[in-house]
């Protein structure tokens, strides 16, 4: 085998050729950067603090923002299945997914995704996919359960509603890890719009996850599939993915259902068909550790008290621990009781599921054939007397098969031919006599009735007892010579009464052993062994007999069987042990011994196989048989080494160093020394070590080892104590790179070690008394009570989930709660209509009321909610943790084209502390005014109520201010107040108070999951206001004051101003009134007479004004010749102004380049002669 192994080709490294001159000129840039820092190290020093600062802190910010809080890690050895929730709108891709996923990992094809489904995806992991409908009911049930959201995205469309409000949803309920999934990209033709649209989606997803959330990319699909490669890396990257616990899950209970039982009579049923059901829901528990008879919230149904509570064992158990890359096929198991995988096999502790047979070795199947053997009970149609007479039975590979009929004609062959031995008529058996003496005879009688009455009754031949014991020595030639002639004993039942008689191995046969099938590896020892006691049981028999004989002659008349009495009692114990039943085969069926070899299971014959069950600790446990007594299990108490093994057991043997007797007492005595007995006055003196060597020998014999031993002990607590010192000083003085971050790390860790070590040797069924069923245990819930739509209207679409309730949460109470509108949602909420709450594990009906905490500590009530802030809120509901975030939703029925997700925000208390108070203006008109006294009425009712508000202060309309000052005996509820100055009558008096308002006590859970198939998305509870009128058609009347009306205003007349006359002198002349003489009539000399004119001056008239139309256009004509000519003439300016200035411009570089050349004449002269002075 060795020689075909193909050995593996040994990498050459490259020599020549890019790679290896890229690599070369790396080591050379390498060594010179090294040079260059050893020789001038300056250069390579910080040349800037700040920039060294900037840089330093810049690093330690990356670095802080990796940490995160350390936690205790309280996850199992065996943690439960990861739960994969694959969220998306409607025809994005969903269903294909799961479907590839399950392919990758089990090799197995699904065809409908219908509620749960756990794979073993590895060594250690297992996965639970489970598929998010488009219902806002579901995708809030399973945001809170969900340790991975893939999140499909339909990039040919884009983002759509139900992504974002998923994403809102977990933000809320603990942000679980999520993952991208785009799909649909092989509907882009263009390769530069599928990369600007890829870009596009990346970054608006990170947006609302996080900088750098992983997104996936499926490109197309291939025969309804999406592409293998692709599918596997999603897949690699959800088999190494590492998930944060999250608070809610970490401290609450919870199970995600993949299996529903009704356990109700089926006669309350029939008669009462409403009546409520006992269900009970399988699942792997989650989260925190469940207590029985705990309650339990089922989302979509109510709150409901455990009736039992059991773990059962793991349908999709994670592989043995081995050392290997991947699972064969065998542990590529998949799990989906809901959506029928093969036929399922229901009972009260496991559910079975029959796997196709196409991945399953056929090797396998042959070397079972106990299963076909139980599956062939399972299909039993007719009786076990009918097959067996029908039946044919090929004993080995290529043998002739026997019927019936051949083999009770061989089993009267063998009658026949031992016709020599005596047939007990009684019994219908043929007994072998063994001659006794009379008293052995009644020995034997009383053994065979105890030890062998089931032997008796079946009709068994009783071989073994007969050769090991009960046969007398002269009969053993006679013994033998019938069993070679007729062949084993243990051939005469034709068809055997168990499985162990049907694997019984042919070597076990031949050798005629009637004992429990065992291993072919141990058929040399037992036939050792048997030939042994056989010798031992002849030679034992052959003194008895010769002595009783003795014993007859010398006492015939007295109680002979009182002689050897302890002989006999144990051979005959001996005896009764070997025929005992054998315990475990009467109650499991099967007998299994455990040995140490490792060989591969036999098959002899093509039929019979040698049973090699698995060394695990169970059955290394159960395989011994404890009712039995073995002879050679017995020890001999004369031996000093049989004395020596239980030594230590007592309390002179050797124990642990601070439990030895032997050290203890010489500590005493070393401590306490000398001592006086006070009753007898004796004085009793310690030993010197001297006197006890010399007084026992013995004592002086071990004395030297226990020094030594001392000795030993010492130098280890020296040795001890300087290595904690030295720990105690590094830890104080060398700490190094270590920080509180670190040490709360290691802190952490110790704790979780801790945890697991508490309980890790304790076995399952003790474990769970004391600290509960733990995560990832497969349990098996029984709920009672629970409503009969629940069972009649179950669909597997829809998740189930149970999540367990704290010890107070399942109590009703005030909640105090930090409430924000969502900024998406088009409408602002209204104080008083019913919001939906998702608070914990539940989804109920409530009416809240939402208030603003003033400067004062006043919390005054709001009629709406703000537009862009916090403001709080009071609801009536289950009490929930603070610091427990919630979402409200208006409506759950149906889908929305707009945002559906309300408010969200977080609990701040738990009691009815905060009041909530609203403004309540009470008005009053005076009816009598004495200077700044006033009487009011019509504010209040009655005297009580005025005598309530004394000394409150009111104000009037037009700002005056007042106070109330007491109750008048008539009108009834008028008042005296007093203000600050002296009101009118049409004055308004108004009084500003403060109303509390109780918050309604409404509790309406969601009961969606009562609802009938297909309706699970219509759950409608209590309507707002605003529905009920627009359902109901009503319409309200308008207040008539309120309506707008056109305002007609008289114009107003003021008085003339009087000024006196005194004031008049007094005021300088530019302020004094004037004296103006009112205008009057013109006078007729004044006024203008209107001049008519003649025909003749009419003409000239006209003359004039057509001469002065044609001037007037001729000057008008001129004046635009002249503007246009003007406008040239400055064009032509300009052009030339621009000549010129280009003209300067060239004369002036041309100038200054002479110049230039003169001076670097003039400079090269200068050096010249400078050089020549030198």
């Amino acid at each position: 085998m060795d020689a075909k192994v193909k050995k593996q080709k040994k990498h050459q490294q490259k020599h020549s050729g890019p790679k290896a001159e890229k690599k070369k000129a790396k080591k050379q840039e390498g060594s010179i950067e090294e040079d260059e820092r050893k020789r001038n190290p300056k250069a390579f020093s910080v040349q800037s603090a700040v920039r060294m600062a900037k840089t330093f802190h810049r690093a330690q910010d990356i670095k802080a923002k990796k940490h995160h809080i350390p936690v205790v890690d309280r996850t199992p050895l065996e943690p439960p299945p990861v739960v994969i929730v694959v969220v998306g709108p409607p025809k994005v891709g969903k269903s294909t997914l799961i479907r590839c996923l399950i392919k990758n990992f089990t090799r197995q094809k699904l065809g409908d995704i219908c509620g749960p489904v756990t794979i073993v995806s590895g060594k250690k992991r297992r996965l639970t996919f489970m598929e998010c409908n488009n219902d806002i009911n579901t995708m809030i049930d399973l945001a809170k359960v969900a340790d991975l959201v893939l999140m499909l995205i339909d990039a040919s469309f884009g983002f759509e509603m139900e992504t974002f409000e998923f994403l809102n949803i977990c933000q809320v309920h603990g942000f679980p890890r999520i993952m991208g999934v785009l799909t649909h990209l092989d509907s882009f033709k263009n390769n530069k719009s599928l990369r600007k649209t890829k870009k596009t989606l990346k970054h608006r997803f990170w947006t609302e996850v996080y900088q750098g959330a992983k997104l996936f990319y499926l490109s197309g699909m291939v025969y309804g599939e999406y592409q293998t490669q692709e599918v596997k890396n999603l897949g690699r990257f959800i088999s190494v993915m590492k998930f944060r616990p999250l608070v809610w899950q970490t401290s609450h209970p919870y199970l995600l259902v993949d299996r529903m039982e009704d356990l109700t009579d089926p006669e309350q049923v029939r008669t009462d068909p409403k009546c409520d059901r006992t269900v009970s829901l399988y699942g792997y528990l989650r989260g925190a550790h469940l207590k029985n008879k705990s309650q339990v919230h089922i989302p979509g149904v109510g709150d409901f008290q455990v009736g039992d509570v059991g773990f059962l064992s793991d349908p999709c158990p994670l592989p043995d621990a081995q050392k290997k890359r991947a699972l064969n096929e065998k542990e590529r198991l998949l799990y989906a009781p809901m959506g029928g995988v093969g036929g399922l096999v229901y009972d009260k502790d496991a559910v079975y599921i029959d796997l196709p047979a196409s991945h399953v070795n056929q090797l396998q199947e042959e070397a079972r054939p106990t299963t076909e053997l139980v599956q062939s009970l399972i299909d039993a149609h007719s009786t076990l007397d009918t097959k067996m007479a029908a039946s044919k039975v090929s004993l080995f590979t290529g043998s002739a098969t026997l019927e019936p009929s051949h083999i009770s004609q061989h089993t009267r062959e063998k009658e026949i031919l031992e016709e020599q031995s005596v047939w007990d008529p009684t019994t219908n058996r043929e007994r072998r006599k063994v001659i006794f003496t009379q008293e052995e005879e009644d020995v034997s009688e009383e053994d065979d009735s105890e030890g062998s009455d089931q032997a008796d009754d079946e009709g068994d031949v009783e071989c073994e007892e007969t050769a090991a014991g009960g046969a007398p020595p002269q009969k053993k030639q006679k013994l033998e010579a019938e069993r070679g002639r007729t062949g084993s004993c243990a051939e005469l039942p034709a068809f055997a009464d168990s499985e162990d008689e049907l694997e019984m191995s042919e070597e076990e046969e031949e050798a005629g052993t009637s004992g429990d099938s065992g291993h072919s590896s141990e058929e040399e020892e037992d036939e050792e062994s048997e030939d042994e006691l056989t010798d031992e049981g002849e030679e034992e028999l052959g003194k008895q007999h010769s002595e009783r004989e003795s014993e007859e002659d010398q006492e015939e008349g007295a109680l002979r069987w009182k002689e050897g009495l302890q002989q006999k009692a144990a051979e005959a114990f001996l005896r009764q042990q070997e025929a005992a039943p054998n315990l475990r085969k009467l109650v499991y069926g099967s007998v299994v011994e455990v040995t140490e070899s490792e060989e591969e299971e036999e098959e002899l014959g093509g039929l019979f196989r040698v049973s090699r069950p698995q060394k695990s600790k169970k059955l290394q446990a159960n395989a011994l048989d404890c009712s039995r007594f073995h002879a050679d299990t017995r020890h001999d108490w004369d031996v000093q080494e049989v004395l020596d093994s239980i030594r230590d057991c007592f309390v002179t043997g050797k124990w642990e160093e601070g439990q030895d007797a032997a050290t203890l007492l010489k500590q005493d005595e070393e401590m306490y020394g000398d001592f006086e007995d006070l009753e007898t006055g004796e004085v009793h003196v310690s030993q010197p070590q001297d006197t006890q060597d010399d007084d026992d020998d013995d004592d002086g014999d071990e004395e030297p080892q226990v020094k030594m031993d001392n000795e030993e002990v010492q130098k280890n607590k020296r040795l001890e104590k300087k290595r904690r010192l030295k720990e105690r000083f590094n830890s104080e003085y060398d700490d190094g790179d270590a920080t509180y971050f670190d040490d709360l790390k290691e802190e952490l860790q110790k704790q979780a070690e801790l945890n697991r070590a508490t309980f890790g040797d304790m076995d399952d069924e003790s474990r769970v008394q004391y600290e509960g069923f733990r995560p990832g245990m497969y349990i098996r819930m029984e709920i009672g009570s629970l409503p009969c739509e629940f069972v009649t209207n179950f669909d597997a679409r829809y998740p189930i989930i149970l999540g367990g309730l704290g010890s107070s949460e399942g109590n009703l109470g005030y909640l105090q709660m930090r409430l924000k509108k969502h900024r998406w949602y088009e409408r602002i909420l209204k104080t008083k209509d019913p919001l939906i709450f998702s608070l914990g594990w539940r989804r109920f009906q409530t009416i809240p009321l939402f208030h603003m905490e003033d400067h004062n500590g006043r919390h005054r009530l709001l009629k709406y909610t703000p537009q862009h802030m916090h403001c709080g809120a009071s609801i009536w509901g289950p009490i929930t943790p603070q610091g427990s975030g919630f979402l409200a939703v208006q409506s759950v029925t149906g889908t929305k084209a707009s945002f559906r997700i309300a408010a969200t925000g977080v609990i701040l208390d738990l009691d009815k502390s905060v009041t909530i108070v609203k403004k309540l203006k009470l008005i009053g008109y005076p009816f009598k005014i004495f200077k700044n006294t006033c009487f009011v009425k019509g504010m209040f009712n009655t005297v009580l109520e005025v005598a309530k508000f004394e000394g409150a202060s009111v104000r009037t309309v037009s700002g005056i201010r007042g106070q109330i000052k007491k109750a008048l005996s008539s009108p009834a509820g008028a008042f005296r107040a007093t203000f600050e100055d002296r009101l009118l009558m049409s004055d308004i008096v108004f009084l500003r108070s403060w109303y509390p308002v109780s918050v309604p006590q409404l509790y309406n859970p969601v009961t969606s999951l009562l609802l009938p198939a297909g309706q699970k998305d219509s759950w409608s509870g209590m309507r707002t206001l605003g529905q009920l009128k627009h359902d109901l058609g009503i319409r309200n009347k308008p207040n008539p004051d309120s309506l707008y009306k056109p305002v007609v205003r008289a114009p107003r007349r003021f008085n003339p101003l009087h000024i006196p006359k005194e004031l008049q002198k007094a005021l300088p002349f530019k302020s004094k009134p004037k004296q103006q003489q009112p205008k009057g009539k013109t006078p007729r000399d004044l006024q203008r007479p209107s001049v008519i004119r003649e025909p003749h001056e009419r003409k000239v008239a006209a003359l004039l004004h057509a001469l002065s139309t044609v001037h007037n256009y001729k000057r008008k004509n001129a004046h635009k010749v002249q503007h246009a000519k003007h406008k040239e003439f400055l064009q032509q300016k300009e052009k030339n102004e621009e000549a010129k200035l280009k003209r300067q411009r060239e004369a002036k570089k041309k100038l200054y380049r002479v110049m230039g050349q003169k001076d670097q004449k003039k400079q090269r002269s200068s050096l010249k002669g400078a050089s020549s002075d030198l």
